[in-house]
């Protein structure tokens, strides 16, 4: 694949008008643009090309974010710089700040990014869910403590609607709708009763990830995490798996890595053990295969959820996840240029 046509057209392309500045945003940096695409092929060149190639394309990246910065920052000193009411001096200056992204949409961006390498697809659903896409579908029993009050924000019990508890209801509404092979990828915010805290609250962003097809075993699931957990914090990161137990999966199991935070010393944020749990997988139970009209005979999968709150908390080294909800624009000013750190 030969980017230099694409290399050039970054770099010259006229963005003289606020039309050609939409145009090559949308073509260059918005999601499903030219640059993911090509990052979605990757896994097709050979192993000793892949490295070269994706430097490339992320310098590609960034020559386009900095061009858009460059237009951004002239356009902002010439509003500065031009009088608002004629000449008049007494009239107050008017200072215009360029805002910054959210510390929780770039960390989903970076996971969406690592997963759309190894050809996952995004897919959404409601919040507002039924009992059969959060509980039912999922294999959780009747009486399963999730059904409880105390756990779950009921919105009209008799009729089973409910704010969902995990991403999980996206994956059940997917394979309602598609045969294999799937493999989606479902970010979205999730609610749980539960005490508001440094390490926990009542809503969060979930990602949930599903691949369903003939032949997908456990060693599928360990590559996968595992590529994206290095991709994400560093290979060098501390990885352990600890057998677990959720209805819908089977096999199941929790994954940690080493505490970013205090270094394996211990602290509160990992509750002094040195390690934290970041996410949740196991293969697809094959009753939940069932329920929603795949046959378990033919085709196997794995499924596994993640917090975005806590990924960016070990990331960001932030002690409080709160901090994230609070809006406190002090500490969201802290995260400006961190677009660019991945």
């Amino acid at each position: 694949m030969d980017l230099t046509a694409l290399e050039k057209e970054v770099a010259e392309v006229p963005l003289d008008t606020p039309e050609a500045q939409a145009a090559f945003r949308k073509k260059f940096l918005r999601k499903g643009g030219v640059l993911d695409e090509l990052f979605a092929q990757l896994r097709q060149l050979p192993p000793e090309e892949r490295k070269a190639f994706g430097h490339r394309l992320n310098a590609l990246r960034k020559e386009a974010e900095n061009r858009l910065a460059a237009l951004a920052e002239a356009h902002r000193e010439a509003l500065n710089q031009t009088p608002i009411w004629g000449e008049d001096a007494t009239f107050p200056h008017l200072s215009y700040e360029v805002g910054g992204r959210h510390p929780l949409s770039l960390v989903e961006q970076r996971i969406v990014e690592l997963f759309a390498r190894l050809g996952y697809q995004l897919a959404e659903g409601p919040e507002i869910e039924d009992d059969w896409h959060n509980f039912g579908a999922l294999n959780f029993e009747p009486d399963h403590p999730a059904r409880d009050m105390q756990d779950t924000f009921f919105i009209d019990p008799q009729r089973g609607l409910l704010l969902r508890t995990h991403t999980s209801t996206v994956q059940v509404r997917v394979m309602e709708k598609t045969q294999p092979p799937i493999r989606i990828l479902a970010p979205g915010r999730v609610y749980r009763h539960e005490t508001v805290s440094a390490r926990a609250h009542v809503y969060f962003h979930q990602i949930e990830g599903l691949c369903v097809a003939v032949g997908i075993s456990a060693a599928d699931l360990k590559a996968t995490l595992e590529y994206f957990l290095e991709g994400f914090f560093g290979e060098d990161i501390p990885i352990r798996w600890r057998a677990s137990y959720f209805p819908f999966t089977e096999m199941s199991a929790e994954v940690d890595i080493g505490c970013r935070l205090c270094g394996g010393a211990g602290c509160p944020v990992c509750k002094y053990t040195g390690w934290v749990e970041v996410l949740g997988c196991g293969m697809v139970d094959p009753a939940v295969l069932s329920a929603c009209h795949i046959d378990p005979e033919r085709y196997t999968g794995f499924a596994f959820g993640l917090g975005v709150e806590r990924l960016a908390q070990l990331l960001y080294n932030t002690p409080d996840l709160r901090l994230f909800s609070q809006n406190d624009l002090r500490f969201l000013q802290s995260f400006r240029g961190y677009g660019d750190t991945f």
